[in-house]
């Protein structure tokens, strides 16, 4: 028994048996052409034994490859009629002695393969307007086809990107220094993915293709492996970022396992959503109680935060860099930071301010009490022997508790 068909191939099929039915014959099928080979992917049959889905043949001695090459005409009421037709395999066997063709077409105009039926005797019925219902019927198909071949097409270029890169252990880390705004020292440092810049593809861009394509959890482990590495390179603690789906993994659990987790602050983005709140409070459990700290990424930056704030009781939390630009001269962006420190404060967490740029931006920062800071203001992502040494390299904890 042949898998079961998508949704997609399940329209294909109903738009072959109007065609088979409609022009009287035994089988309709759309194909796909790849140059060498013709793929019988959807198949309409009155004979399924000897048709059905994913039966394939040399493209170039198939009926519609000569049909594409203007050896033979698009609708052929008797193939015996052809001299070209009857050299062809199909021709003798399963002799095949009338057909019907339409190219499907994408909306760019490349080929994706043919729309056909015929009939295991001739048909002088079959004329003109056949070929116009066959075109229709190829038509509609191509609009029906079209989202899933340019979904491969993504999936196949992401895979040939990524492949390469995941089996030489992943993007390279670079590091960033987080900075106490009181005092300007360094407390520790953020691990950031990079990736090739000729992708011209943002970091969290790819990380959500490759997830896209299944391969997002192995390339996070990765990236974590990476960053840990840098544990015995530098010093202060080391920020590492995973996503919930990938932090609930066993091999992720493993990995963090076998770390300091006292020099390890994990971070959570805020865009993720997390389904299953209980189960991602129980594998940090373990790591948390091994001294390991959790921060919330990106807080601000969508609707997430809060929920994952108030759930898992983190240590730090993150505000997002698109509320922190201009904030010294934005009286909305200003009240908002300060709005979110109170908030952290309040719960005993401390505030990490992302994107610092301008002597303006820090000093508003100060002001409004925010713990940390980290942005190009306090030095660019680069490699660990670029980080100034530490003379207390203990990693944040949560606040003390306000007096009443």
């Amino acid at each position: 028994m042949g898998r079961k068909r998508s949704d997609a191939e399940q329209q294909i099929a109903e738009l072959l048996r109007t065609a088979r039915k409609s022009l009287q014959l035994s089988v309709a099928f759309l194909s796909r052409l790849d140059g060498t080979t013709q793929h019988l992917e959807v198949v309409d049959s009155s004979i399924p034994l000897l048709f059905h889905d994913g039966t394939t043949q040399v493209q170039e001695t198939s009926f519609c490859q000569a049909i594409l090459d203007g050896r033979l005409p698009a609708v052929i009421p008797d193939v015996k009629n052809f001299p070209e037709a009857m050299k062809l395999p199909s021709a003798r066997i399963p002799r095949i002695r009338s057909y019907v063709s339409a190219p499907v077409r994408l909306s760019d105009g490349e080929l994706y393969g043919t729309f056909c039926a015929f009939g295991m005797t001739s048909d002088k019925e079959l004329a003109e307007r056949d070929k116009a219902l066959m075109e229709v019927l190829a038509s509609a198909a191509a609009v029906i086809i079209e989202p899933e071949v340019r979904e491969q097409a993504i999936r196949t270029e992401v895979h040939e990107r990524l492949d390469p890169l995941i089996a030489s252990g992943g993007p390279a880390i670079a590091v960033q220094p987080i900075v106490d705004l009181a005092s300007g020292r360094r407390v520790g440092a953020e691990a950031l993915s990079r990736f090739p810049a000729e992708w011209g593809t943002p970091p969290d861009v790819v990380f959500a293709e490759a997830h896209r394509v299944g391969l997002g959890h192995r390339l996070e482990l990765l990236a974590l492996e990476r960053a840990a590495d840098l544990l015995g390179r530098i010093d202060g603690y080391i920020a590492m970022n995973v996503s919930p789906a990938t932090l609930l993994t066993p091999e992720c659990g493993e990995l963090l396992g076998r770390l300091p987790l006292r020099r390890v602050l994990l971070e959570l983005s805020e865009h993720d959503q997390v389904e299953d709140y209980g189960l991602l409070t129980a594998v940090l459990a373990p790591l948390r109680a091994g001294g390991m700290r959790l921060a919330i990424d990106d807080v601000g930056a969508g609707f997430s935060s809060l929920r994952h704030i108030v759930v898992t009781s983190p240590d730090v939390i993150k505000i997002d860099r698109s509320i922190v630009t201009g904030l010294n001269s934005d009286p909305v962006l200003n009240k908002l930071v300060q709005s979110l420190v109170e908030f952290g404060h309040g719960c005993r967490v401390r505030v990490v301010a992302e994107g610092v740029e301008t002597d303006g931006e820090a000093a508003a920062l100060r002001t409004l009490g925010v713990d940390y800071g980290q942005g190009w203001h306090y030095g660019r992502p680069g490699p660990p022997e670029a980080l100034t040494a530490l003379a207390d390299s203990r990693i944040p904890t949560q606040r003390a508790a306000q007096p009443a």
